[in-house]
C-alpha cells in the first residue's frame, strides 16, 4: 500500500518544500538545482584571457581595442576604477568531455559587458553579478564535435552595472569602484533537467497563487510533489517521468472565455539616468544584440524598443547591428515603436518641444523602418500633459501606452482600458498594463494580476503585458521565454500570446463596448519634486526653446526673402532640436540623474546655444545685410525686432555706441530715458508691432503722455514704495509686499503679504531629487533676515534691492523693479545655494477668491482646485505650469510669471513658486551654486479669459531683440527699415497665438505656421503674411495635408487666411511661395 498524501492538510510545508527543491539554499548538493550543469571547465589550455585597458574613461571602437597590445589575464583580477573600459580577447578550445552537446562560455565581469566577434560584430550584452537581471552566458555551438577548433573572440567590459555605479541613494556615482573578473568558463547544461526546472517555476508559482478556492490550485501542487517524488538526483533517468507529470500538468488548456493577454518583450532603456548618454549608446547595443539572438532560438518571440535616439546612435555606431535589426523588422519579431525622438518628460517642455519629439521620431521611423508608429510609447514618465491626446493624433498615431499612475501615492487610478480626452476634445485609446509592470518576468502570478488588476473587465477582456528587464536595459532572458512557452494557453491562468502592440489596440477598439473616457491631464501623484530639481537644466531648456523659435523664423524670413542667396540652415536645425529632445528625456530635465549626465547636457545647451546664435546673426545679416554693424558713436538710432505675435512697449537698454547720443538728447529734450548705476541707458520702445522691426531714435516722440515711476521709503514706517499710474506697491525690510494697490480698479490686492521666501523641510519619503511630500508644506520657517535698499529711482524703471540670508550657507539678492508703463512687478534674483534638503519657495497671498486657479500648459491651459475638498485634490498640492499660473474672480485676477519655474501650488489665496531644491540623490551636487532667475506679478482686470495674461507671459520670456545694426544711414536717406511692417499678423482673435514659423521638412517652397487657441473658446482669425506666398493648407504636425472638413478660406490678393478654430485646437499651416 502506498503511503498517502498529506498535502492538502499541510500545504504550507509541501510548499516549502517545492521552494527547497528549486532553490539555491541549503539544500543545493540534492536539490534540483544540483544536476542542471552537466560540465563546467575553466583555466588554460581551455579558457585563454588577454586584457587591454582603455585610457580614462574612453569608449573605444571596435576597430582601435582590436588593434591595441594586450596582456595576459585572469580571473580575480578586478578592473576599474567605475566608467572605465577594458577588453578582453578570449580564445576557447572546447575539449572532447563536451562532445554531443550544447556549450556555453560564461563570464562574469561583475559588470556590464559585450561579446564581440574578431570582425567586429556586436553579438549578445551580458550582466554580471547577482539578480534576477544576472545574464553571464555565450552560446558557442549547439552541439560539439570532437574535432573542434579554437574559437577566438573579444569581450567589452563596462566598468558600471546596470543600474549605474552602485546605490544612488547613499553614495555618489563618481566614486572609484573596481570590479572584480569572478569567472570565465566553459560549461554545458543537462538540458533536460534544465526543461524540468522552467516546468517547476511555471507549475510551482501556479500553486503558490491561485487561491486554494480553485482546484487547478492543488492541481499544481500535487503535480509539484509528484515531481519531487519521482525525481532522484543521482539518476537522471528519473527526470522524463518527472516531465511527464508536467506534460501532464499543462495539457490542461483555458476556455474561450478566458482573458486575453498580449505579450510583448521589451527592454526600457533610461537615455541617461545613473549613467551618461555615452553609456547609454552601448546599452542599447547589448540590449537589442540579445534579443536577436533570442529570436533565432524562439520564432514567435516579438520585442518592441522605441526612442528613435537610440536607434540613430545605433546606426551611427554600431551599423552592422542597425543592419540586422532593420531585417528582423520586416519580419515582424522587432517593432521599433513610440512615436517620439525619446521617452520624453511631457510635463516641461513646451508644447512646439513636444510636437518635434514625434516629428523627429517619426520621420526616423518612417524612413528607417518604412512607417510611422501609431502608438504613442511612453511607460516611464512623470505625468501626461492633457494636450497629448491631441498632439498624439496630429502625429499619425491614436493608441498610448502608460503604466506609470500605478505608482500613484494617494489615489488609485480608476481605469486600465480607456478613451483619454484631451483639451480640445482629441482622445487616443490608452491602456494601462494591469500588471503594473513594464519589466515582467513571465510568472504566472504576474499574468493573473494582468486579470485581478484589470479595471475595465466590463467592457473589455484582454490586456497588454510588458516583459524582459528594463530601465538599465537587459530585456527578456531565455528563462522568461521558456516560462511564456509553457504558459500560452494554460488552464488556471488567462490565454497569452506574443503579438504586436497594434493587434491588441486594434482588437480592443473593434470590440471593445462602452469603454469609458478620461477628460484632461493624467496627474502622477509622486515624484513632484521634478518641476524643481536641476533649475539650471530647465532654465536652459526654456531658453533653448525660444532660442530656436526665433532662428527658425529669421531664417524662414531670410530664406523666402533671397532663395538664391539664403539656404535655410535645415541640416543644423534639426540637430539642434535633437539636441534638446534629447534633454527632455523623462529622467534629464525632471533633474533626476546622477551628476555626471548634467555635465553632459551642460556641453549640449552651450552647444546649441553657440550654434543658434551663429544662425541668428547669419539670417539677420541677410535681411540686413546691407547696413554697417553697430561700432560708432556718432551712430543715432538703432533697431529693435519684436518675435511675438502682438503690438509691445517695453523698457530697453541702448545699445553701448548709442548710449551717449541718447543721453544727451534726453537732458536737452527732457526725453524718458534712464542712464541706470550701472552705465546702461534705458529707454521706450512704443508699440513695436508684432513679427515686425522698429527704428528706436532719441527723439520726443511720445513722451508727452509719459508719467515717471518713483521708488521712495515710506513716511510712516521702514517699508518702501514703488509707484507708476498704475499702481503702488509697499515692500518692508524682508521684501515682502504688503500693499500692491491698483489705482484704476481702486483695489487693494494683497491679503497678508507677497513675495514672502519660506524655507521647507525636503526630506521625501523615498525618492530625494524626485519627490516633494505633502508632510513638507506642514515645517517650514519664514524667511526675515532681510535688508532692502533703493537701487533705482526712476523715470522708467524704479527698483528696491533686497539682501537677504537664507542661512549661514545661503544667500539671496533681488532687484525688485517696476517699470513706468505696467502693473507687472518683476522680481530678478540671485541664489547662492548651498542647502541639504531643503526647498526654497516664494508665496503671495491675495485678496482673491477663486475655487480654481489656471495653469498654463502646453498649447493652453489647465484649471486645478484651490481647495482640499477630495483626496484627488489634496494629491495635486505641487503641481507643473509653464510661464505662469493666474488666480482670478469676477472683474480682476493675479497672474504669477517666471522665466524658468514650474513647480507651483495654489491653496485657497495663496499662490507659491517653488524655487530651488537641495536634494543629494542621484546627483549629491544638485542646485548647489549661484543661480539667477526672474518672476514678476502681473495684475489684471478682468477674469483670466478675459486678460491678456498669455501675452504678457510671452514678452516675460522673449525680450525684444536689438538688432546690432547701424541704422542712420537707412533713417536719414528716407528708406523702410527691413521688416518694418509685419511678417504675420493675425486679426479677430486675441485668442489666438502664432507660435511657431519654419521652412518645411523637405520642401524649400513652402513654410510652416503652427498656431493654437490659447483660452478655451471658439475662434475665427484671420492671418495675413507679407512673405511670399501662392497658397495655403491645413497640415498635421508631420506636415501631411489633411481634410478635417474645416475649409480654408485663401485671399491670394492680401494673401491672408481665414482659420477656424476649436477650444484649445492647434492649427499647423503650410504656405506655398
Amino acid at each position: 500500500m502506498s503511503q498517502p498524501s498529506y498535502l492538502q492538510k499541510h500545504s504550507s510545508i509541501t510548499r516549502s518544500r517545492i521552494n527547497n527543491f528549486i532553490g539555491d539554499n541549503q539544500w543545493g548538493d540534492v536539490n534540483l538545482k544540483s544536476v542542471i550543469e552537466y560540465l563546467r571547465i575553466s583555466g588554460e589550455p581551455h579558457v585563454s584571457l588577454e586584457v587591454w585597458s582603455a585610457p580614462g574613461q574612453d569608449r573605444p571602437t571596435f576597430e582601435h581595442a582590436s588593434k591595441q597590445k594586450y596582456r595576459p589575464a585572469r580571473v580575480g583580477e578586478s578592473f576599474g576604477p567605475s566608467w572605465t573600459t577594458h577588453w578582453f580577447r578570449v580564445t576557447v578550445r572546447i575539449p572532447k568531455d563536451f562532445v554531443g552537446r550544447s556549450v556555453r562560455f560564461e563570464i562574469d565581469t561583475s559588470s556590464e559587458a559585450m561579446i564581440w566577434s574578431t570582425t567586429g560584430d556586436p553579438i549578445m550584452g551580458l550582466t554580471g553579478g547577482g539578480g534576477r537581471e544576472r545574464h553571464v552566458d555565450y552560446l558557442l555551438t549547439e552541439k560539439a564535435t570532437a574535432h573542434e577548433k579554437p574559437r577566438q573572440f573579444y569581450v567589452e567590459m563596462a566598468c558600471n552595472q546596470l543600474f549605474g555605479n552602485g546605490d544612488y541613494h547613499q553614495r555618489p556615482q563618481d566614486r572609484r569602484i573596481y570590479y572584480r573578473l569572478n569567472m570565465a568558463d566553459l560549461m554545458s547544461h543537462n538540458e533536460p533537467v534544465l526543461a524540468l526546472y522552467y516546468d517547476l517555476q511555471v507549475i510551482n508559482d501556479m500553486a503558490n497563487r491561485i487561491t486554494e478556492e480553485s482546484p487547478r490550485s492543488w492541481q499544481a501542487l500535487s503535480a509539484a510533489n509528484a515531481i519531487v517524488n519521482v525525481f532522484e538526483h543521482t539518476d537522471l533517468s528519473t527526470v522524463e517521468p518527472a516531465r511527464e507529470i508536467a506534460r501532464q500538468f499543462f495539457k490542461a488548456q483555458g476556455g474561450d472565455s478566458n482573458h486575453q493577454v498580449y505579450a510583448i518583450g521589451n527592454c526600457h532603456i533610461d537615455t541617461a539616468w545613473l549613467w551618461p548618454f555615452a553609456e547609454t549608446k552601448r546599452k542599447a547595443a547589448r540590449s537589442w544584440s540579445t534579443q536577436l539572438q533570442l529570436m533565432d532560438i524562439y520564432p514567435e518571440y516579438r520585442f518592441a524598443a522605441s526612442q528613435a535616439q537610440q536607434f540613430e546612435w545605433l546606426k551611427e555606431n554600431y551599423p552592422s547591428l542597425f543592419g540586422r535589426i532593420q531585417d528582423k523588422a520586416k519580419t515582424g519579431q522587432f517593432i521599433p515603436l513610440g512615436a517620439t525622438w525619446v521617452e520624453c518628460d511631457c510635463n516641461m517642455p513646451s508644447g512646439e518641444s513636444l510636437v518635434r519629439q514625434f516629428l523627429l521620431g517619426q520621420r526616423f521611423y518612417k524612413e528607417h523602418f518604412g512607417e510611422i508608429s501609431d502608438i504613442f510609447w511612453l511607460p516611464d514618465t512623470f505625468g501626461y500633459a492633457s494636450q497629448l491626446p491631441q498632439i498624439v493624433r496630429l502625429a499619425g498615431a491614436k493608441y498610448f501606452f502608460t503604466q506609470k499612475l500605478s505608482w500613484n501615492s494617494i489615489n488609485r487610478f480608476p481605469n486600465t482600458t480607456f478613451r483619454w480626452v484631451g483639451l480640445d476634445g482629441s482622445h487616443v485609446l490608452t491602456h494601462m498594463a494591469p500588471a503594473n509592470t513594464y519589466a515582467a518576468q513571465c510568472t504566472p502570478g504576474e499574468l493573473m494580476d494582468s486579470v485581478k488588476r484589470h479595471k475595465d473587465l466590463a467592457y473589455t477582456n484582454e490586456s497588454l503585458y510588458l516583459f524582459g528587464n528594463g530601465d538599465g536595459g537587459g530585456g527578456p532572458l531565455r528563462d522568461m521565454l521558456e516560462r511564456m512557452r509553457r504558459m500560452e494557453n494554460l488552464d488556471g491562468l488567462p490565454k497569452v500570446k506574443q503579438a504586436h502592440p497594434r493587434e491588441f489596440y486594434e482588437h480592443v477598439d473593434s470590440t471593445s463596448k462602452d469603454l469609458v473616457a478620461w477628460k484632461g491631464e493624467l496627474y502622477f501623484e509622486l515624484h513632484r519634486g521634478t518641476y524643481t530639481s536641476q533649475a539650471k537644466n530647465k532654465l536652459w531648456n526654456r531658453q533653448s526653446e525660444f532660442v530656436l523659435r526665433d532662428v527658425e523664423l529669421l531664417s524662414t524670413i531670410a530664406h523666402t526673402k533671397d532663395r538664391q542667396g539664403f539656404r535655410y540652415p535645415s541640416d543644423e536645425l534639426t540637430r539642434l532640436w535633437k539636441l534638446v529632445c534629447l534633454n527632455q528625456f523623462h529622467d534629464v530635465i525632471p533633474g533626476s540623474s546622477i551628476n555626471m549626465v548634467y555635465r553632459d547636457s551642460d556641453k549640449i545647451y552651450k552647444d546649441v546655444f553657440d550654434s543658434a546664435e551663429k544662425l541668428r546673426l547669419r539670417a539677420l545679416d541677410n535681411i540686413y545685410g546691407e547696413l554697417p554693424p553697430l561700432v560708432a558713436s556718432g551712430d543715432s538710432g538703432f533697431a529693435v525686432l519684436n518675435t511675438t505675435t502682438w503690438m509691445r512697449t517695453s523698457i530697453i537698454a541702448v545699445p553701448t555706441p548709442l548710449a551717449p547720443a541718447f543721453t544727451r538728447q534726453a537732458n536737452a529734450d527732457s526725453l524718458p530715458v534712464q542712464v541706470c548705476d550701472d552705465g546702461v541707458v534705458l529707454a521706450i520702445a512704443a508699440n513695436v508691432p508684432g513679427y515686425a522691426a522698429q527704428a528706436i531714435e532719441p527723439t520726443t516722440d511720445g513722451s508727452a503722455q509719459f508719467v515717471p515711476v518713483r521708488a521712495y521709503a515710506s513716511k510712516t514706517d521702514s517699508s518702501y514704495v514703488l509707484e507708476n499710474r498704475h499702481v503702488r506697491v509697499t515692500i518692508d525690510s524682508n521684501g515682502q509686499i504688503t500693499s500692491y494697490y491698483d489705482h484704476a480698479a481702486k483695489r487693494e490686492l494683497v491679503a497678508t503679504a507677497g513675495n514672502v521666501f519660506e524655507l521647507y523641510d525636503d526630506v521625501p519619503d523615498y525618492w530625494d531629487a524626485w519627490d516633494i511630500e505633502i508632510y513638507s508644506l506642514e515645517k517650514y520657517q519664514t524667511l526675515t533676515s532681510g535688508t532692502v535698499s533703493i537701487s533705482q529711482e526712476g523715470p522708467l524703471v524704479a527698483s528696491l534691492e533686497l539682501k537677504l540670508d537664507i542661512s549661514e550657507h545661503s544667500k539671496l539678492t533681488q532687484r525688485i523693479s517696476l517699470s513706468a508703463i505696467s502693473t507687472r512687478l518683476d522680481f530678478d534674483t540671485e541664489v547662492d545655494w548651498h542647502e541639504n534638503r531643503k526647498c526654497l519657495k516664494a508665496s503671495f497671498t491675495w485678496d482673491i477668491l477663486s475655487d480654481v486657479a489656471t495653469y498654463e500648459t502646453q498649447f493652453g491651459v489647465v484649471q486645478r482646485p484651490t481647495h482640499r475638498n477630495t483626496s484627488w485634490d489634496i494629491a495635486k498640492f505641487e503641481v507643473c505650469a509653464h510661464k505662469f499660473a493666474d488666480l482670478s474672480e469676477f472683474g480682476y485676477g493675479v497672474a504669477l510669471l517666471n522665466d524658468c519655474k514650474y513647480g507651483h501650488a495654489t491653496l485657497g489665496n495663496k499662490m507659491s513658486l517653488s524655487l530651488l531644491r537641495a536634494p543629494k540623490a542621484p546627483d549629491e551636487h544638485c542646485d548647489m551654486g549661484m543661480h539667477r532667475f526672474r518672476y514678476a506679478v502681473y495684475p489684471h482686470a478682468g477674469s483670466f479669459n478675459e486678460s491678456n495674461v498669455v501675452q504678457e507671459a510671452y514678452q516675460f520670456n522673449v525680450p525684444l531683440q536689438t538688432l546690432p545694426y547701424n541704422m542712420s544711414a537707412l533713417l536719414g536717406g528716407g528708406r523702410e527699415l527691413p521688416l518694418a511692417q509685419p511678417c504675420f499678423s493675425i486679426s479677430g482673435a486675441r485668442n489666438v497665438v502664432l507660435d511657431t514659423v519654419k521652412l518645411a521638412e523637405d520642401d524649400g517652397n513652402s513654410f510652416i505656421v503652427r498656431m493654437y487657441e490659447a483660452y478655451g473658446g471658439h475662434a475665427r482669425a484671420l492671418l495675413t503674411t507679407r512673405l511670399p506666398a501662392d497658397a495655403v493648407h491645413k497640415v498635421n504636425i508631420l506636415e501631411e495635408r489633411v481634410d478635417d472638413g474645416a475649409e480654408l478660406s485663401w485671399m491670394s490678393h492680401s494673401k491672408t487666411v481665414e482659420v477656424v478654430f476649436k477650444p484649445f485646437e492647434i492649427v499647423t499651416l503650410k504656405f506655398t511661395f
